[in-house]
């Protein structure tokens, strides 16, 4: 074994037990760390002998290597004598370079920023910090860490060296409240049965907690003990607060020895940290420790009525953790890369102005007890408790055997005007529908949403055509869906119900949002209701519905419960508000601001989409508000691909970031390459993978509000489609990316960056498979303008700068670079004979697709 091992103090504040110093000792494959105490710092030769005794017998392995610095503590006569005798090679430090001893410096580092944060949040004095490290030291030991491969360094211990086996207590809050349970022969009947102490860590050598309780000075190791870890010891003792601020000031992870050798060189420490008291020190000899059995604590919670209808409250969760912040537009000062600098609403109009700052401001809880604690949500809860009442959604039943009930929760969501202004906070309690099961309680669930692809061409024409853009939205949606399975679900958390109803569950005679038959019921009473009316569903879209009469159109698009109404007939408009406002409970929502996340803003020139608050809260809740920016979303000339041996990352937290950033990609097709390639190592991401994803993020910052825009233009029939492939450029497999760009009137409505299936051996085959993906795209938006009555008679423009691969689709000749595209040639010489496409010449400098197929510069 090679440890690395540095000694940090003195500590202007002593422990209890007077301890000034500490060192530590890192073992240099597992990062595993042993932390002992001292009260001089003559005791390192004493400390590193039983130590090294201890890994000999406990771990059957071998010291070989002792990394320190020069300091005198580790030159000493006894020590260098005990290395030799023992054959230890001791390596150390050269002048004025502690950075060569940085393994433990870092470590030591990392140890003080814990207990300095113990300390500080939970207001417990100084001279509690030899509890507070060793705590940090026990739970460090505990935590994965990305340079093991996501293990722990207890794990990764066991698969080098035959370790004994430690104790692992589940986690507590340091300098909490923690009930510590008396038994007969330490309290009287009339006296309490358990003793208020501070959690101050765990035990060495016992399963078991430490809380200590300081009028007495003794500590208590056991089992049997209640933590309210919401509850602070010492934030409640005023007596104790001066002491706090006053030895605050003291505490300074970056005071750290500096001892000179015969050179006079200055030696530095800092570091991780890891666990195992090896000292044997506690808080003195005058302390009193209390070891408890174990017993199985029972608390009783106690049910208070209240003269409601509601009458019980149940209780709340009380395991999330602190809200994430939302963004706000000034950022401190003391960031390098502000975001107030990249981000800019001059160029709004002052209505819009006011709806984008509008969705910058308000907070969305995250637990119930957070919106309870608001009365704007609570209201919101209420008036949605009401509705679901109105509605005759549930009845309360007994729970029937061998039926689990469903849970639920609550969704927080905020309603806007056309104007910006907030329109309504809105509660929704929705069931967890991942607990049902297949043919108990639900069989089918398919149910079509809007494409967002159908609903650009839409924005495109009325851009064109200057039609209106009406928004509605359905008041709980799902309610108006019949359920024909059984279904239970928990009472809902927060309501308060009847002290006898506490036991019982609600059984569902409507659809709820979260089921997993919900959106079919929904749906099927929808499309029946509007078929009713006259519309009819498209053929390309089947969330969208149409209705010509007396050459004008009028058509909606419906995404779950948001609804979109777009054409020129307003007569006919009207009478779908009024029908849909008698079929459903229907709210106007005016001209369209906001849909799905997407901010749509119209003036003179045209529609313009975006997702700004969506890029602002991403970067915020990412911590990367304040980064360095860059011009592009990846670096040109980049290649990724897995390594044999690269360094993981967190497998989780990529694939959230990459969906997030697909979504993003909606009104962001400079996003399009990128995303195209980091998504291709969802499964296994690596280090370098995760750096492309952040640098998309430092990209976003640069262009926060950046979009598309729908202009007005006089030919809004014409379909054009821009093809291209990066031909064998993945280097896992040597497949080629292609890319499609398509337009309607002039108008950017959809986009592409795929890899393809297979390996091509030319890059004419290549670039045949990319003309064949973009024509089928372009045939689907043919027959969508062909249901909306806007089908232009020119035929589609598909933009190919390959010479070779154009030639192949005008002439059908078989020869060895076609007979394996033979579907495709086909494919395209059937339309170019029924003169549905055409393939005019372009330049490859005039070739718009290459963003989408291959990272350049800005």
């Amino acid at each position: 074994m090679v440890i690395h091992s540095d000694v940090w103090g003195p500590s202007k504040v002593p422990t209890l037990s007077g301890s000034r110093w500490f060192v530590t000792f890192i073992d240099d494959c597992t990062i595993i760390t042993w932390l002992c105490l001292m009260k001089t710092k003559d005791e390192v030769n004493l400390l590193f002998q039983n130590f090294h005794k201890m890994i000999e017998t406990q771990y059957n392995a071998n010291v070989r290597v002792l990394r320190s610095d020069n300091g005198g503590e580790y030159q000493s006569f006894d020590l260098q004598k005990y290395l030799k005798g023992h054959d230890i090679i001791h390596q150390t430090t050269c002048s004025n370079t502690p950075q060569q001893n940085g393994v433990v410096e870092r470590k030591n580092r990392h140890l003080l920023e814990v207990v300095r944060a113990s300390l500080i949040a939970t207001k417990t004095p100084i001279s509690y910090w030899r509890e507070a490290i060793t705590s940090a030291a026990y739970l460090i030991n505990r935590v994965p860490s990305s340079s093991i491969k996501f293990q722990t360094p207890l794990q990764d211990v066991t698969n080098v060296v035959v370790a004994p086996t430690v104790p692992n207590l589940p986690p507590r809050v340091f300098g909490c409240v923690a009930f510590v349970h008396l038994h007969k022969y330490q309290r009287t009947k009339l006296t309490s049965h358990a003793l208020q102490c501070v959690f101050v860590g765990y035990a060495l050598h016992k399963k078991g907690y430490r809380c200590y309780h300081p009028s007495t000075r003794q500590m208590y190791i056991t089992m049997d003990v209640v933590f309210h870890e919401d509850s602070m010891y010492f934030s409640s003792k005023s007596e104790l607060q001066g002491e706090y601020h006053k030895e605050i000031q003291t505490l300074d992870y970056d005071y750290h020895i500096s001892e000179e050798d015969e050179s006079g060189q200055s030696e530095l420490v800092n570091r991780e940290v890891g666990e195992l008291d090896m000292s044997g020190q506690q808080f003195g000899s005058e302390d009193v420790f209390i070891e408890i059995p174990n017993q199985s604590s029972s608390v009783e919670g106690v049910l208070n009525l209240e003269p409601n209808p509601f009458m019980k409250r149940l209780p709340h969760r009380h395991n999330r953790g602190i809200p994430k912040p939302t963004y706000e537009p000034e950022l401190s000062t003391k960031v390098k890369y502000p975001m107030s600098n990249y981000v800019s609403t001059y160029r709004l109009s002052e209505s819009n102005k006011s709806f984008v700052n509008q969705l910058s401001t308000v907070a969305i809880p995250n637990s119930v007890q957070e919106a309870l604690a608001d009365p704007r949500w609570k209201v919101a809860m209420n008036e949605e408790m009401k509705s679901l009442q109105k509605n005759e959604t549930w009845e309360l039943v007994e729970c029937p055997p061998g039926k689990k009930p469903v849970g639920c929760c609550w969704i927080y969501t905020v309603k806007y005007k056309a104007d910006g202004s907030i329109e309504q906070f809105k509660a929704r309690l929705v069931a967890k529908g991942y607990t049902q099961t297949y043919g108990i309680d639900y069989t089918e669930t398919f149910a079509p949403v809007a494409k967002i692809n159908t609903i650009r061409v839409l924005l495109s024409l009325a851009a064109n055509l200057d039609w209106p853009l009406q928004q509605f939205d359905v008041k709980n949606v799902f309610l108006h869906g019949e359920l024909s399975e059984k279904v239970y679900m928990d009472l809902p958390p927060g309501c308060m119900v009847l002290e006898k109803q506490c036991q019982k569950v609600c059984k569902l005679k409507k659809s709820l949002y979260g089921l997993k038959q919900s959106p079919r019921a929904w749906f099927g009473r929808f499309t029946k209701s509007m078929r009713a009316f006259g519309y009819r569903q498209s053929n390309s879209d089947h969330t969208l519905f149409l209705k010509k009469q007396h050459g004008k159109i009028t058509t909606l698009i419906v995404y779950v419960d948001d609804m979109v109404v777009i054409g020129n007939d307003l007569e006919e408009r009207k009478a779908l508000q009024n029908y849909l406002f008698r079929e459903f409970e229907m709210k106007d929502l005016g001209p369209l601001k906001y849909f799905l996340g997407i901010e749509v803003s119209r003036s003179s020139e045209g529609i313009f989409l975006s997702q700004r608050k969506y890029v602002l809260d991403l970067l915020q809740e990412t911590g990367m508000s304040g980064c360095q920016l860059v011009n592009t979303p990846i670096e040109e000339g980049l290649k990724l691909c897995v390594e044999p041996h690269q360094v993981s990352t967190d497998k989780g937290r990529y694939q959230r970031l990459v969906g997030r950033l697909m979504y993003l990609a909606h009104t962001r097709p400079d996003l399009a390459y990128a995303l195209s390639v980091v998504s291709q190592y969802m499964h296994n991401p690596g280090e370098q993978h995760m750096n492309v994803v952040m640098g998309i993020l430092r990209y976003l910052k640069n262009a926060p509000g950046k979009g598309i825009l729908f202009a007005k233009n006089i030919d809004h029939q014409s379909i054009e489609v821009y093809t291209d492939v990066d031909w064998a450029n993945a280097v896992d497999d040597r497949r080629s990316t292609s890319g499609y760009f398509t337009f309607i009137g002039g108008n950017l409505v959809t986009w592409k960056s795929k890899k393809q299936n297979v390996v091509v051996r030319s890059s004419a085959e290549a670039e045949f498979r990319g003309m064949a993906l973009g024509l089928c795209e372009a045939l689907w938006l043919r027959l969508l303008l062909q249901d909306l009555g806007y089908l232009s008679r020119q035929p589609i423009r598909l933009f190919c700068d390959n010479k070779a691969a154009c030639d192949i689709a005008h002439n059908p000749v078989q020869h060895d670079r076609t007979k394996y595209v033979e579907v495709d040639r086909f494919f395209i010489k059937e339309k170019l004979d029924d003169k549905i496409v055409e393939l005019p010449k372009i330049r490859s400098e005039d070739q718009l697709v290459n963003i989408l197929t291959k990272a350049i510069s800005s």
